[in-house]
């Protein structure tokens, strides 16, 4: 099975810098194959063969723990199948882009709030921007011109927001592609 473990909060302003080539050999020692890692922010694509259960909670629990004992950080790990990244991919609105016209991003969530009620935690104002609830993630664009006027700005000051993880489209479009890649192997 193939699957991205999409980690929160590393290398960002100066915080918890992992450095990618230690983090690949980090996931390859604990017994994850084909690790590809994609730009610094901590999006690792790789196999696991083994069965399990529980796959993504156990997963992100074995390198939850690798992290700390490798890295001496506390780093919460998301894991998602190629199956749940296709779901959101098939969602995404093609003619969405995060360029200098429009910022679209795709926040992950973590289990306790990937409810469609979560859209009621979020500071968007009204007719500004378009937020759509897909199992597992929220998808948003804004032009860059109304994105001050949209309220998610207060998104990172909100209690929701400590359960998510958030790639804009292009990085999400990616990882796709490479899943696409590993499985193709």
């Amino acid at each position: 099975m193939i699957y991205v473990a999409l980690l929160r909060g590393i290398n960002v302003g100066g915080n918890n810098k992992i450095n990618m080539k230690q983090l690949k050999e980090t996931f390859e020692q604990a017994g994850m194959l084909d690790v590809v890692t994609y730009i610094n922010s901590g999006n690792i694509i790789f196999a696991d063969h083994q069965e399990r259960a529980h796959a993504n909670e156990e997963i992100s629990q074995l390198l939850e723990a690798v992290i700390v004992t490798e890295f001496s950080l506390q780093i919460k790990v998301m894991v998602r199948s190629m199956d749940e990244i296709q779901t959101v991919i098939q969602t995404l609105p093609a003619e969405w882009t995060n360029d200098d016209q429009a910022k679209s991003d795709v926040m992950f969530l973590w289990n306790e709030v990937d409810d469609v009620s979560v859209l009621d935690q979020l500071p968007l104002k009204p007719g500004i921007g378009t937020l759509i609830y897909v199992p597992g993630a929220l998808l948003y664009s804004v032009s860059r011109e109304d994105a001050s006027r949209s309220g998610m700005n207060k998104l990172v000051g909100s209690k929701v927001y400590s359960s998510m993880t958030v790639r804009n489209v292009n990085t999400t479009r990616k990882i796709f592609s490479l899943m696409q890649a590993a499985a193709e192997k």
